[in-house]
């Protein structure tokens, strides 16, 4: 077994400080004005990472629609008769219809938990076709990229540079309100991303399981690697010269303690709870959500009042074998999401935890021959006790190519903004209106500033 010496330490424990980042406990500045609160609120942000073919998730069921869809998918349409149909309220018909592997999804939606926010996505102003095929529509930059446009829905940023995200500043204005948390308002089991990055707060960054612990530590005093934790202990708590060592040494010892303070909880969590009533798939998004509900469990140990989680999984840039791929890329979010909103009914905090899907972008109506390509709007799935729910929010498009929302390939534009879909999240969260267009700096361009899907 390999002894790390000082410098081993400091050279290991670089990446861990780094992903165990500073509770947000650990920042005195005053940034908003929001609190103290008096409630907890989560909300959970799952990312689709690759570009979910959402219009094979949610697809129209009235015989019209669904023949403009199906001539315009060609080969990867569903069958009529196996969509799983749904009733939203407003319309009072079965007019749509979920891919047959979202059975979880469906039973969420019919029982009101759920409701899907149709054609989203970033936008700067409201976009007709005509203004983009005559080129005066003002457009967010490198539309149809995977980078840019998970930029863009973390950041909501437009044509502007910036380097926080929506999800970060919401945090730095709640600041004030929840100086008592002992972890980050913003926590993250898939790695540091822009959504939550921040001016003042610094987000939590995990693995899927909980903390990632230092190379060469053990929290068991009868293993030898407990010494060593000791050992790095007293290092990081010595007296240094500089503003350079002091400052890198207490960076370490905040994500010691912050490593310990949210395991044990975790652990503590696992111990007190019993077992959920609908099982976690094992999956990577299953074993990140399960986690995120200990972590909510143990939200009065860790004195939370709000919390972002970012949890995330990939595949679905689905060039090829879409037909094939898609029941297991679209089952396994409904399978997890429907766990894990069984899990807040068993906590009895459904209705203060809040999840909401996001993706780079929608994909082509048009078939590539065995998949899809890049395109823009899409459906989005909001699920939580707190969602107006067994409803869809904003226009649902004509799936027809070159129908009035098509601008080339079966591109669909966006009738409604990834900023107002922030928005309605944001508010729920406790940010006040007077606030929300710091969250979502596009918001004043567009009339409706909540859409409605969330009960306040």
């Amino acid at each position: 077994m390999k002894t790390l010496n000082r410098r081993d330490f400091l050279r290991t424990s670089g990446a861990a400080a780094l992903l165990a980042a500073t509770p947000g406990i650990a920042y005195s500045q005053v940034v908003g004005g929001a609190g103290p609160f008096n409630d907890y609120r989560a909300l959970v942000c799952v990312f689709l990472f690759g570009g979910n073919d959402s219009f094979n998730m949610l697809v129209p069921n009235t015989t019209a629609e669904y023949n403009a869809y199906a001539a315009s998918r060609q080969n990867l349409a569903i069958l009529q008769s196996d969509l799983l149909p749904i009733t939203p309220l407003s319309l009072g018909a079965p007019d749509y219809g979920l891919h047959p592997s979202m059975g979880g999804v469906k039973n969420l939606f019919d029982a009101g938990s759920a409701a899907f926010v149709t054609n989203v996505g970033p936008l700067i102003t409201p976009t007709t076709k005509e203004q983009f095929l005559n080129g005066s529509a003002t457009l967010p930059p490198q539309l149809f990229s995977h980078n840019d446009q998970q930029d863009q829905w973390s950041s909501l940023r437009g044509n502007a540079q910036s380097k926080t995200g929506w999800a970060g500043r919401m945090a730095d204005l709640i600041l004030s309100g929840v100086t008592e948390q002992q972890m980050a308002t913003n926590a993250s089991l898939f790695g540091s991303n822009l959504f939550q990055s921040a001016d003042e707060t610094v987000a939590y960054v995990m693995g899927p399981n909980g903390p990632l612990q230092f190379e060469g530590f053990s929290t068991d005093p009868n293993n030898i690697l407990f010494e060593q934790r000791a050992a790095f202990r007293r290092v990081v708590e010595a007296q240094y010269g500089t503003v350079y060592e002091r400052g890198f040494a207490e960076v370490q010892r905040r994500a010691i303690d912050a490593a310990d303070t949210v395991s044990g909880a975790i652990e503590n969590a696992r111990q007190g709870v019993p077992a959920f009533t609908a099982p976690f798939p094992l999956s990577q998004l299953g074993t990140q959500l399960e986690t995120v509900a200990y972590l909510i469990a143990a939200r009065d140990e860790l004195q939370m009042k709000r919390q972002v989680f970012f949890v995330a999984t990939g595949g679905f840039d689905t060039h090829d074998n879409q037909l094939q791929d898609q029941p297991g890329l679209l089952g396994g979010i409904s399978d997890a999401i429907a766990a894990f909103h069984s899990a807040t009914v068993d906590l009895g905090i459904a209705a203060n935890v809040t999840t909401f899907t996001q993706s780079d972008f929608g994909r082509t109506l048009t078939s590539n021959g065995d998949g899809t390509d890049h395109a823009w709007g899409g459906n989005q799935l909001v699920v939580g006790g707190a969602v107006n729910g067994r409803e869809l929010y904003g226009n649902y498009p004509l799936l027809a190519i070159d129908g009035p929302e098509d601008v080339t390939g079966g591109r669909m534009i966006p009738s409604t903004s990834a900023d107002q879909y922030a928005a309605t999240l944001a508010k729920w969260f406790g940010i006040p209106d007077s606030d929300l267009d710091a969250v979502a700096p596009n918001l004043a361009n567009f009339a409706q500033r909540d859409l409605g899907f969330m009960i306040a």
